[in-house]
């Protein structure tokens, strides 16, 4: 375990935490404790004044207008798409599709993928682990093909049963779709070696990156997934905008999800051209005040340092853990090897929503309940667990007062 003084985590949450506006505010009367980054992220003032700045200078529809605005909005939206090419190091912005989310970026594939080449009897893996949003768009997407839906199991430490995922990766596998990250127990899953271990079979991977775009730097061209989906409003941004990165090989051979406007090359009603990507898989007019909200979410992420963020992040887990052992009665779900900055838990005699909103009393935003992982709930025989989850902006007083908080409510509810 490392020295529980670390003074890097309150010198650097120091230097960045005034960013955020709403972290000044109170709550209950208490100034806030926010714990539920792993929800949604708090927004720094920088990416709220260029969402601001978009709306009173620039707002205009993109890639229709031959005016000065449409042009203008246009440059700002394309902009982030080469933003975001770079942030993740795409191999071309043609592979970066804006989407509403992780969840949306997820529904695209399985769609698309499906109609392309999945039938009666073809396999897809996914984890015990994985999110609803990676297990009920592959479920519809089954029943429509008459496919089936295999899971790797996870052991009683939260980290993934390698030894099934050989044995259930076969031939008949047509694609494999795992989260990089658990939301709820917080394991980093060896997704590199998985993907290695699914191309020698030529099945193509998707990669949840809903948690792991904000912990961590991503390289996309050494992760070589063919997908990697992940959302905005986790990683600093606004809510609404997300990402769908694939491979140019695949997006090209994909049919697209959604039928209407900007995705369309030409129209009659004997027929329709699709456009080149990657309009091809964006109807509609887009979230433009999102994608430059996300721009400059992923400008202020390399700014105060994407390896300091991620440096951050594990010095908070391993000291929130030292402080919380030690609490009477408390039971850590998720004690993988490999984790990043959330914890989950439960106090004896106590029920997760009752210390959820004792803590909201004292001022201390948690997340309780199933986390959107009811099979992995059910796997581990509980309702649900308190998760505490870590942002750049986290402090170890922080921390200090989670401890605090729940040694109090243990005491009033036991």
């Amino acid at each position: 375990m490392m020295d529980t003084s670390a003074p890097h985590i309150t010198e650097f949450a120091a230097r960045i935490r005034a960013d955020f506006p709403i972290l000044q505010r109170e709550m209950n009367g208490k100034p806030m404790v926010f714990l539920d980054t792993a929800a949604s992220s708090q927004k720094p003032q920088q990416v709220i004044d260029a969402i601001s700045d978009y709306y009173e200078n620039t707002h205009a529809n993109v890639h229709r207008g031959l005016y000065q605005l449409s042009q203008e909005a246009t440059d700002a939206h394309e902009e982030a798409r080469r933003q975001a090419a770079s942030f993740f190091n795409a191999a071309s912005e043609r592979e970066i599709i804006f989407t509403k989310g992780t969840t949306d970026g997820i529904n695209t594939i399985a769609f698309s993928l499906g109609e392309y080449c999945i039938g009666s009897g073809d396999e897809i893996l996914i984890t015990e682990m994985e999110h609803h949003a990676n297990i009920v768009p592959w479920q519809m997407m089954a029943a429509r093909k008459g496919a089936h839906l295999k899971v790797v199991p996870i052991h009683d430490d939260g980290m993934l049963n390698m030894e099934a995922f050989h044995e259930m990766l076969t031939d008949r596998t047509r694609i494999l779709s795992v989260v990089h990250i658990s939301n709820t127990l917080g394991t980093i899953n060896p997704v590199k070696r998985m993907i290695q271990k699914a191309h020698e079979r030529n099945i193509p991977v998707l990669v949840d990156g809903a948690q792991s775009a904000a912990h961590q730097p991503i390289d996309l061209q050494d992760l070589d997934a063919d997908f990697f989906v992940c959302s905005g409003h986790k990683m600093l941004g606004p809510t609404g905008i997300g990402i769908l990165y694939g491979k140019e090989k695949w997006l090209d051979a994909l049919p697209p999800y959604q039928g209407g406007g900007e995705m369309i090359e030409t129209v009659r009603f004997e027929g329709t051209t699709f456009n080149k990507l990657p309009f091809k898989f964006e109807a509609g007019t887009p979230n433009i005040a999102g994608t430059v909200g996300l721009s400059e979410a992923m400008k202020y992420m390399i700014q105060v340092g994407r390896k300091e963020i991620a440096a951050h992040d594990q010095e908070l887990l391993s000291y929130a853990t030292n402080q919380l052992e030690n609490i009477d009665g408390i039971q850590f779900v998720g004690q993988a090897r490999e984790k990043t900055g959330l914890i989950s838990f439960l106090i004896d005699g106590t029920h997760p929503s009752d210390v959820g909103v004792l803590l909201d009393k004292m001022g201390i935003a948690v997340r309780t309940g199933h986390h959107c992982t009811q099979p992995l709930m059910q796997r581990y025989g509980i309702p649900g667990t308190v998760r505490a989850s870590f942002g750049p902006y986290t402090t170890k007083e922080d921390i200090d007062q989670l401890k605090r908080g729940l040694e109090r409510a243990a005491q009033m509810l036991r």
